[in-house]
């Protein structure tokens, strides 16, 4: 295998752009709800945002499902977290005079979490797709997403507050051959009147006793506290509420997954790299999700460009490409599902996902000229076929054939639809670094968290030519609005490899496959 260095050393672990990586969209048997129901609140409070006009009153409605009560020490995670924001006709007038047509929100809020006087900060991101700007009245914006876990480290209320909203707006054209409005961010903060100082939740935690209840403190932003006058911050911060970011299940061991290397046949750039991808998807009909296990992408990636003049931002573009390697082939590994097929007839199903052509990847960097701050978002526009290779149903095979696949590509909502035409799955990562502080996110070169949403078309091809399978499958699984979260682990640059050592992290194997193998997350 020929390797060309006559590039520039790797640059640093800092984030960049994204990768393509993608789920398989057939659905596991829905997992069993626990017996206790959880609490499930919903908050609506105001905020006074500062956008382009000045100050102005906004409501931010937040709905999330907390457990009854948790032992010390026990971590857990607020389940469906939902933050809706309704700005006023004076921000559509905003963002109307930056020439926008759509906005793709994503939210940063700040929550205060506290028990007995000591006291964390936790950060609930939320992202949604563009949404159109009304032509008249408020604009109201949902996200939703993941957030960290919590977890109690002594006996007493565990106790979550609303703080400071960061609302950060990804601007689209209504003339797409015009030049983007680029974005905005727009800081809010708790009203003073908000009920209950923005109290969310109350989790009680361990024995409870009279007394154990704490509040979070009145004064300072949520999460911002200070340690009682009589316990030492180290001690304190011993006594937080631990905060645990989402995390992944157990990654598979190497042997048990495909080999990602370059060969004879695909000899490397000076720009290659390589990664593992792996990942969940909702089947909406089903209300299931299903597991594709990892799988290897070769990328291409390309040079940034300098993007669109933007007076608060330093902008750069780069486009990159990848496909999928699997035995010489650019799909996924076979990959085996089980599923419930009308509630009651289980099915299970061999497939793989299958490029129809090579995997486009957008990313825009933003740098802000006034404190360096960088937001790197993503498109990453995949053509993929489901094709069905076996299928049983309660146990017994039915012969699909040899060309069992969905009629045309897996299919998103695109948010620049004329450039970019055709049927394609598009998934969204958005990576933050803030100056001094780690990297957030997806980006490239160090991997994270894609996502979107996906039609999945009805199936053709399906049966020996005595049954016709089509329908079955159509019925089954078909349908809009399929979300799919899917994890990129840490490239391998295989020009310039950098191996395990005690002052690096490994990023590549002897032999030049990537060091990390992902886990994937719900």
């Amino acid at each position: 295998m020929k390797v060309h260095r006559t590039a520039a050393p790797r640059p640093p672990r800092v984030r960049t752009t994204s990768i393509a990586a993608f789920v398989v969209l057939a659905a596991l048997i829905p997992t069993t709800a626990s017996a206790t129901g959880p609490q499930e609140i919903e908050a609506e409070l105001p905020y006074v945002c500062a956008l382009p006009s000045g100050q102005q009153p906004a409501t931010v409605r937040i709905s999330a499902d907390f457990p009854q009560r948790a032992d010390k020490g026990e971590a857990f995670t607020p389940d469906g977290v939902t933050t809706t924001v309704e700005l006023p006709e004076a921000a559509v007038a905003d963002l109307v005079a930056r020439d926008a047509a759509e906005v793709r929100p994503a939210t940063r809020l700040a929550v205060g979490v506290a028990q007995n006087e000591a006291t964390a900060t936790a950060t609930w991101r939320g992202s949604a797709e563009p949404a159109a700007l009304p032509a008249s009245g408020p604009l109201t914006l949902t996200t939703t997403g993941d957030v960290p876990s919590v977890a109690g480290q002594s006996d007493g209320d565990l106790t979550f507050t609303a703080g400071a909203l960061a609302l950060d707006l990804a601007l689209g054209a209504a003339d797409p051959a015009a030049t983007g409005p680029g974005s905005l961010t727009v800081d809010c903060v708790l009203a003073e009147d908000a009920p209950k100082e923005g109290l969310l939740a109350t989790v009680p935690v361990g024995a409870q006793t009279p007394g154990a209840s704490a509040s979070p403190s009145p004064s300072g932003p949520a999460g911002t506290p200070s340690a009682p006058a009589d316990e030492a911050p180290e001690r304190q911060g011993d006594r937080s509420p631990k905060l645990v970011e989402p995390a992944p299940g157990t990654a598979p061991d190497r042997d048990d997954v495909p080999p990602c290397r370059y060969d004879e046949q695909h000899p490397p750039t000076d720009v290659s790299l390589n990664a593992y991808v792996t990942g969940y998807a909702n089947v909406k009909k089903l209300k299931g999700a299903a597991y594709l296990p990892p799988s290897c992408v070769l990328i291409e990636q390309g040079l940034p460009e300098m993007g669109p003049p933007d007076p608060e931002y330093l902008i750069f573009d780069t486009l990159s490409w990848a496909n999928f390697h699997y035995q010489e082939r650019k799909q996924t590994p076979p990959f085996k599902a089980t599923f419930l097929s009308f509630d009651f007839a289980p099915v299970t199903a061999t497939m793989v996902l299958e490029q129809t052509d090579v995997i486009r990847i957008d990313s825009r960097m933003k740098m802000s000229m006034i404190d360096f701050t960088t937001v790197t978002d993503t498109y990453v526009r995949a053509p993929v076929v489901l094709h069905v290779l076996d299928l049983e149903v309660n146990g017994t095979p039915l012969d699909v054939g040899p060309e069992c696949r969905t009629e045309t590509s897996l299919v998103s909502e695109d948010p620049d639809p004329q450039t970019f035409p055709g049927d394609h799955l598009v998934l969204y990562g958005r990576g933050e670094q803030i100056l001094g502080e780690p990297a957030t996110g997806y980006l490239l070169l160090s991997g994270g968290v894609l996502s979107g949403k996906a039609t999945i078309p009805a199936f053709t091809g399906c049966g020996n030519g005595v049954e016709d399978l089509d329908r079955l499958l159509t019925a089954s699984v078909s349908g809009p609005d399929n979300y799919i979260k899917q994890v990129q682990g840490q490239t391998c640059a295989i020009a310039a490899p950098v191996f395990p050592s005690p002052t690096n992290e490994g990023q590549c194997t002897e032999d030049l496959q990537p060091y990390e193998i992902p886990a994937a997350e719900r």
